[in-house]
């Protein structure tokens, strides 16, 4: 290996190794005796279950999970819709309308989602909106939409429009067309926008905490946070509830991943 590889293989193991430092040690808390508390940790897991007991009937996770399942999954699904069919029109149609259209979802991307957290609770206060599953799957996906936006109108300029030409000349009409060929062709940068936002709302605590104030309508990070509420910092039982909200996110990634990196350097590239 000549010496410039070797710094850069050198410098990405740092790299990784940093980034793998912490979820580590969180698995080495996560599997302490109860009775231990942060204490002395060794590098070898104790392999101890009772924190991950005590974490699922403490924080209720079973209804924690159900929950984030529903408004993850809505999310997703309504963003998927919303940004797909935003981000074909302006990838596809190139007018003036669509390009300022695209400049204030660029703008909008610049306004973290925290800011507006006060008057949409108000406003959802007025709906009935709060503890509610549609109005925290609206305002996530709504949140998330100028970025997923962003990369599916990236994706769809760089494919290629002969096939959807063609398609037309066979008889398709234009809907046939797009659920038929276009939306196919979309599932790299669709898995991208389902790991990418799907994580971020999966682990929403800012919002949350505003939107869903019942003991029922918790969801993951809102049932970990009670560990440092109603029961102290339990460390070892808080870890363990953290690595169990882990488990719907990584198996997320590793069911899309073959197509995540195409997704998003196809629209980044050549968006």
């Amino acid at each position: 290996m000549n010496r410039p590889g070797f710094i850069k293989s050198t410098a990405a193991f740092i790299v990784a190794f940093t980034a793998v430092i912490p979820f580590y040690a969180l698995i080495l808390i996560a599997f302490k005796r109860p009775e231990g508390g942060l204490g002395a940790i060794t590098l070898i897991p104790d392999f101890h279950l009772d924190n991950f007991v005590s974490a699922w009937q403490k924080s209720n996770m079973a209804r924690a999970f159900l929950n984030s399942f529903i408004i993850t999954g809505g999310s997703v699904s309504l963003l998927v819709i919303l940004a797909g069919m935003a981000g074909y029109s302006i990838g596809r149609v190139h007018s003036r309308i669509n390009r300022m259209i695209f400049m204030i979802f660029l703008l909008s991307m610049m306004i973290p989602g925290i800011i507006n957290t006060v008057p949409l609770y108000t406003l959802l206060v007025r709906l009935k909106g709060i503890n509610t599953y549609w109005a925290m799957i609206v305002v996530l996906a709504v949140n998330a939409l100028p970025f997923s936006v962003f990369l599916y109108s990236g994706f769809v300029q760089a494919m290629p429009v002969e096939l959807e030409e063609a398609a037309v000349i066979d008889g398709y009409s234009f809907f046939q067309s797009f659920w038929k060929i276009t939306l196919p062709l979309l599932k790299p940068v669709t898995a991208s926008v389902i790991i990418l936002q799907g994580l971020g709302m999966w682990n929403n605590y800012a919002q949350a905490v505003f939107f869903l104030q019942r003991r029922d309508m918790r969801t993951i990070p809102l049932a970990i946070s009670i560990f440092f509420k109603q029961y102290g910092a339990d460390w070892p039982v808080m870890a363990a509830a953290a690595l169990l909200g882990l488990i719907p996110p990584v198996a997320a990634f590793l069911a899309f991943q073959k197509f995540f990196i195409q997704g998003i350097t196809t629209g980044a590239v050549k968006g």
